[in-house]
Parts: structure tokens; C-alpha cells; sequence
């Protein structure tokens, strides 16, 4: 995209995202003092609905819908583009920023921005669970368990979370599961079931090491034994799962139970408890806006 071409965006900023009080308006002024796009701000609050940013979305008709924050940031712009012909950018601003980092985006905000304005886009599939969409990963049991601790926590940030987890990694607690999917029914037993629409978590744990955003299928990873190997596999050799502790299932969509209510999350936001777990692909579903191939 011609960055000469005057362009409406619209930034929409969650200010409670990440760690310490950032003007992200101020400075995205700033860094684009230079080139005269239209440029709009929507703040998300505690109590934004969908239909306040569809109805602003509707009202400013922009070029580009720009998500600052985290995943969970992300995951709710994107559920306001569905069926939009309009790219999503991404300006990383999260305590974690799994799925930004998986489309090879930076921290660094100028180059960001940079790479908004040359509008590559990547058409990528996303997964309906339990109807609420989900566009990086959702999992049930101990990680949501420790996405719980964390927002309950005063620590931020990736160490906020690294705490949480430690909290929840003594205290593991098994889970029997059912799974539905490609015509089979799978029992098990499990700490940690991940629907997995790419590959890595926010702090770079890559818990699902075949994962492609813009194929037909999403994964399912069982982990039915949180060892440390492998934890250290998932963070730094990214060896071979050992297929005793952890099982990776392909398919379009899954039907999961479990025995008793477990701790459920997508994209980073915990969601409460459940037993029964539906999840469907949506192909196509959004267009991003990523690093030139």
C-alpha cells in the first residue's frame, strides 16, 4: 500500500493493557507527525460492548482497524471485522503478545507502524468456542487456572505471569476428558487440553509446534503431564513432545467434556469454569496486516 495515499485509521487503544501507563496517542501522533493520514482514537473500557466499536467502526468507515494492546485486545477488534472487508494492524501493547509475535510483528512502535502503512495483509482462519471467537489460543485447566491467578495478582507483565504459573504448577490437578472429533472418541486424562489456533504462547512457549495460521485445520494439544522437560522442550530446544506426556490431534472442529468444572481462557482472558467445550474453524475469517513475505 502507497503510504502517500491519505488513509483513515482507526486506533483503538486498550489503556489497561500491559505494564505502566503508556500515551499511546501521543506518540502515535508523534510518529506519524509527518504523514497526513485521518486518524481516530477509540478507548476500550471495563464496560465496552461489541456494538460500541461495530457502531464506531460503521460511523468512521477507516482504511485499517488498528488493535493496541494484547491478545485479548486483538481477539475483540477482530470479532468487530468479521465479515468487514477491512485489514486488522496490530501494535503490540500487552503483557504478553503471542499472537502479534507469531506474525513476526515488533515491540517497537515506529516500526509497527511502519509495517501498518505497507498494508501486507495475511488471511488467516480463526475458531468459534462455545460461540466467542478465538484467534490465538484457548486452553482448559491449568494454564486459564493461572490466567485467573494472574488477573487476581498485582504483578504484571510476563513475570506477573511467570509467578502465577508457578502457583498453579505445585498444585496440579488432573481432569478426565472426552474428546469428539474426526469421527473418533478420545478418553483421557489431562493438567492442560489447548485449542490452538497458532503456535506459541506469549512468552514463547511453543505449544504447538505444526500449527499454521491459514490452513484448514486447528490443533488440540493433551498435555496429560506437566513435566519440566517438557515445559523446557515447549520454551527452549522445542524438541519432540514425548508422546506419553503430550498428544497433538489435527481437525475443523471438536466437541470436548470433561468431569468436573475446569478453568477455561481464550486469547488471555479467563472465562470462568466449565464442562463441555464446543469449537468449529472459521476459514478466512480475518485479513492482518503483517510483515512483507
Amino acid at each position: 500500500m502507497d503510504e502517500k495515499i491519505k488513509q483513515h485509521l482507526l486506533f483503538v487503544i486498550n489503556p489497561c493493557s500491559g505494564v505502566g501507563c503508556i500515551n499511546w496517542e501521543e506518540q502515535i501522533i508523534a510518529n506519524l507527525s509527518s504523514i497526513q493520514h485521518q486518524l481516530t482514537f477509540f478507548y476500550l473500557t471495563k464496560t465496552a460492548q461489541y456494538n460500541n466499536l461495530r457502531e464506531e467502526i460503521s460511523t468512521v468507515q477507516p482504511n485499517i482497524v488498528i488493535a493496541v494492546g494484547g491478545d485479548g485486545t486483538i481477539r475483540f477488534v477482530a470479532t468487530c471485522l468479521l465479515d468487514k472487508n477491512i485489514p486488522l494492524g496490530i501494535i503490540p501493547a500487552g503483557s504478553a503478545n503471542g499472537l502479534a509475535l507469531e506474525l513476526g510483528m515488533t515491540l517497537d512502535l515506529a516500526h509497527s507502524l511502519e509495517i501498518i502503512l505497507k498494508g501486507f495483509r495475511k488471511t488467516i482462519h480463526a475458531i468459534e468456542i462455545n460461540h466467542q471467537l478465538c484467534i490465538h489460543l484457548s486452553d482448559i485447566g491449568l494454564n486459564a487456572h493461572a490466567m485467573r491467578k494472574f488477573e487476581m495478582q498485582q504483578q504484571r507483565g510476563l513475570w506477573g505471569y511467570f509467578l502465577a504459573s508457578l502457583k498453579v504448577l505445585w498444585k496440579k490437578s488432573k481432569f478426565k476428558a472426552i474428546l469428539a472429533f474426526n469421527d473418533q472418541i478420545v478418553s483421557t486424562k489431562a493438567e492442560l487440553i489447548v485449542i490452538a489456533n497458532s503456535t506459541r504462547y506469549g512468552t514463547g512457549a511453543i505449544i504447538n509446534p505444526i500449527g499454521v495460521l491459514d490452513d484448514t485445520k486447528f490443533e488440540i494439544i493433551v498435555v496429560k503431564i506437566f513435566s519440566f522437560l517438557e515445559i523446557f522442550k515447549m520454551i527452549f530446544s522445542h524438541a519432540s513432545f514425548d508422546p506419553e506426556k503430550t498428544v497433538v490431534y489435527q481437525t475443523s472442529s471438536i466437541i470436548i467434556k470433561t468431569n468436573k468444572k475446569v478453568a477455561f481462557q481464550i486469547d488471555g482472558e479467563y472465562l470462568g469454569k466449565l464442562t463441555e467445550l464446543t469449537a468449529t474453524i472459521i476459514p478466512n475469517a480475518i485479513s492482518v496486516i503483517v510483515p512483507e513475505a
